[in-house]
């Protein structure tokens, strides 16, 4: 089983994938004027309302947390470790570039996921690459592959992954039992994932801002400690990106595919961009500026916060360490993690990565039900009756995560990942011209100084591929709020 996961891995990490993705995130870079570098402010600008929502969705601001559930998990600790090791440093060099060029595609795909969304029986807002490939492409067969690799993928195999980076901790720190851990988690997970999408919304709302600005605190506090090191970390980073270094923190002979490869590979598993998992929380968003475009703007702030911030504290703190200087063979990604961090602030740094990884990874694990909750919705045709099976497998893989080899698990995540990704990239790249136009339109709206309000009667080609009233809703509460003075 292992040797033939194993194999497509190869294909799909070694060639594949880095070429679609860099591509795909170039074009869609270059095609919209570097939006990424030129708008950058304005990522900002808008969570300054994001706070609004409606009684069919959620608000920006919870959307956004909630996708940062998902990317800020075990790979901002254990992968970045992972890819350290197995990449080296320039690893950290192109998971820098895969997060650059990934705003752009992240807001591509965001976009899209606003425009084409519908509501389920209940009302509620749901969307997604799915939804975009069967209104957009007219393609339900493709939706239908998508909604199945991700359920696989999120719903299932990943978070398998991160209950297993909790254990691995724990077991680490504070010598727990794996099944106790695994039982524990699985009763937490289930009394969230049973309170179904605003109840994970709520939650990531109130523990992802504490959670990030906690561990930024303790990294810019590592940086301060170990101040003098910070020039020949970055040196090392830029010199094996691009095989300058011969033999670097005591291992020889990382070449720039290998360092490529675990940096796109890790760079994408952290913050998702073109993988089409954050589409499905941008989607259940009630947009604010009232345009598609400005939730492509809130998930571009997404891949920035989760890979050049978060994951580049990791990195700083493993590389100026020194702990790579030694013997680290047979040591887990989360192990080298917390070693470096403990050899920086004392035993306590291992504790402390055990709490940060449990909260990383404990809100991953209810914002990838979240997107498997969107994807069999979609397979049901907007209904809502097979959730409750979905909800105790979901449970099944956390308990299985718990138990597990770390090697098999996270080759299944890689391997669900990809298939992802090829199908959503396809799709983005086949709908960009009016993802472009979108854009278009909304920056417009911003240089003549109005309110961005998407009227979807200025665009008969795209209205009769959307659901009917939605976006003829939306305009209508902005005239009101506009009229009433409430923007």
């Amino acid at each position: 089983m292992t040797e033939l996961i194993n194999f497509f891995n190869n294909i799909l990490w070694g060639s594949v994938l880095i070429y679609l993705l860099l591509g795909a995130g170039a074009y869609f870079t270059i095609r919209s004027g570097f939006i990424q570098i030129r708008h950058f402010g304005h990522m900002f600008s808008v969570l300054k309302n994001s706070k609004k929502s409606d009684s069919a969705g959620i608000s920006s601001f919870q959307a956004l947390c909630t996708s940062l559930a998902a990317r800020v998990g075990t790979g901002n600790l254990t992968g970045v470790a992972i890819a350290l090791t197995a990449g080296g440093p320039g690893a950290i060099f192109w998971m820098w570039v895969v997060a650059l060029i990934g705003m752009a595609t992240s807001f591509m795909e965001s976009t899209l996921a606003q425009l084409y969304k519908t509501k389920d029986d209940k009302g509620n807002y749901r969307g997604g690459p799915a939804y975009y490939m069967e209104k957009g492409l007219k393609a339900r067969w493709m939706g239908i592959l998508f909604s199945i690799f991700l359920i696989i993928a999120f719903g299932l195999v990943f978070n398998a992954v991160q209950a297993n980076s909790i254990v691995q901790a724990a077991v680490f720190a504070f010598d727990f039992s794996p099944l106790y851990v695994g039982i524990g988690l699985v009763i937490l997970s289930g009394i969230i994932i049973f309170g179904g999408l605003r109840s994970i919304a709520r939650v990531a709302e109130l523990v992802v801002p504490f959670m990030a600005t906690a561990y930024l605190i303790l990294a810019f506090w590592v940086v301060g400690h170990n101040f003098e090191r910070m020039p020949e970390v970055f040196a090392l980073i830029f010199k094996c990106a691009f095989g300058l270094q011969e033999a670097v923190a005591g291992t020889v002979g990382y070449g720039v595919a290998q360092a490529m490869t675990q940096g796109v590979q890790r760079g994408l598993f952290s913050n998702e961009a073109g993988m089409g998992s954050a589409p499905n929380a941008a989607a259940s968003a009630s947009p604010y500026p009232p345009h598609p475009a400005s939730q492509g703007y809130v998930q571009m702030l997404g891949v920035f916060m989760d890979t050049i911030v978060i994951c580049s504290a990791t990195a700083v703190i493993i590389l100026s360490s020194g702990v790579l200087d030694g013997n680290i063979s047979g040591i887990s990604g989360i192990e080298l993690t917390q070693r470096a961090l403990s050899s920086a602030v004392g035993d306590w740094g291992s504790e402390f990565i055990a709490l940060a990884i449990f909260f990383f990874a404990f809100t991953s694990i209810i914002a990838n039900y979240a997107y498997a909750e969107s994807n069999i919705v979609f397979l049901e045709r907007n209904h809502t009756a097979g959730l409750f099976v979905l909800r105790l497998a979901a449970l099944g893989m956390v308990m299985f995560g718990a138990l597990a080899e770390v090697p098999l698990v996270w080759k299944m995540a890689d391997l669900s990942m990809a298939l992802m990704a090829i199908t959503n990239l396809t799709a983005i790249l086949l709908l960009s011209g009016v993802a472009f136009k979108l854009a278009k339109d909304y920056n417009q709206q911003r240089r003549a100084g109005k309110l961005p309000t998407f009227d979807i009667n200025q665009y008969p080609e795209i209205q009769q591929k959307v659901e009917v009233g939605i976006w003829e809703e939306t305009a209508s509460r902005a005239r009101s709020n506009q009229v009433t003075g409430h923007r």
